[in-house]
C-alpha cells in the first residue's frame, strides 16, 4: 500500500520522521549487480536531500535491473514506511520485496524466500510516496534486505534515495553481550578485600 506525502514537511518534522538513515551501519551496507562498488551508501540520506540527483546512485549492471540491497542497522529499529526515489526513463525499481534479519542473502536466495512484504512501486521522481509497511512484522529489525527485480524498462536501475521512517530502540547491537554478561556477573569479579585474602565479608 502506498500514500502521497501530501503535508507541509517543515509542520509536520518530517526530516525527524524519516531519520533512520542515521541508524544505519554504513560501513557494512552493500548491494548486488551494483556497477560501482559501494555506490549503495549515497542512497541512505536526509529527507530534505531525497530530490538530488545530480550526484552518486546506486545503479544496476547494464542490461540487469535487477538489484538487492542489505541494510544493516547499529540498533533495531522499528519501519512504518519505506520512500524510494529512482531515476528517469525507465531505469526506476517496478518492484521492492523486502526480508528481515537475513544476512547473506542472495539473488538465488531472493527468489526462492518467501518475502516478509512485497510492493508494487510507482515512478516516484518528485518523492511524494511511501510505502506503508505491516508495521507488527517490521518490529525488532537488525537488518533489512531489500530486492528489486525489475524496473519501468530501462537498460539499467538507478535509485537515488531510500528513505525509512520509524522508529530506533535504545538498545545498541554491539552492547548486548556486554548486558546480558552484568544480569548473570561472574562472582570472581566481584570479591572484597576479605575474600581476596581469605576471609569472608558480606557484599554491600
Amino acid at each position: 500500500m502506498s500514500c502521497t506525502h501530501d503535508h507541509s514537511c517543515e509542520e509536520h518534522n518530517c526530516s525527524s520522521d524519516w531519520s533512520l538513515y542515521k541508524h544505519i551501519d554504513l560501513s557494512k551496507a552493500s548491494a548486488l549487480n551494483e556497477s560501482v562498488p559501494g555506490s549503495v551508501k549515497s542512497v541512505f540520506k536526509a529527507w530534505e536531500q531525497r530530490l538530488e540527483t545530480s550526484g552518486d546512485c546506486l545503479e544496476s549492471n547494464d542490461d540487469d535491473p535487477e538489484l538487492l540491497v542489505f541494510i544493516p542497522f547499529t540498533s533495531d529499529v522499528k519501519i512504518k514506511s519505506i520512500s524510494v526515489v529512482g531515476g528517469a526513463e525507465g531505469t526506476s525499481p517496478s518492484k521492492m520485496r523486502a526480508f528481515i534479519n537475513h544476512e547473506g542473502i542472495d539473488f538465488s536466495d531472493a527468489q526462492n524466500m518467501q518475502a516478509v512484504q512485497e510492493w508494487e512501486l510507482a515512478e516516484n521522481l518528485q518523492g511524494v510516496l511511501e510505502y506503508q509497511t505491516k508495521y507488527s512484522k517490521f518490529q525488532s529489525v537488525a537488518n533489512l534486505t531489500l530486492h528489486f527485480p525489475a524496473n519501468f524498462g530501462g537498460d539499467t536501475t538507478r535509485i537515488y534515495f531510500i528513505g525509512l521512517r520509524g522508529e530506533a530502540t535504545q538498545l545498541k547491537r554491539d552492547v548486548v553481550a556486554t548486558i546480558v554478561y552484568e544480569v548473570m556477573p561472574n562472582p570472581s569479579d566481584h570479591k572484597t578485600k576479605s575474600e581476596a585474602s581469605g576471609g569472608f565479608s558480606p557484599v554491600e
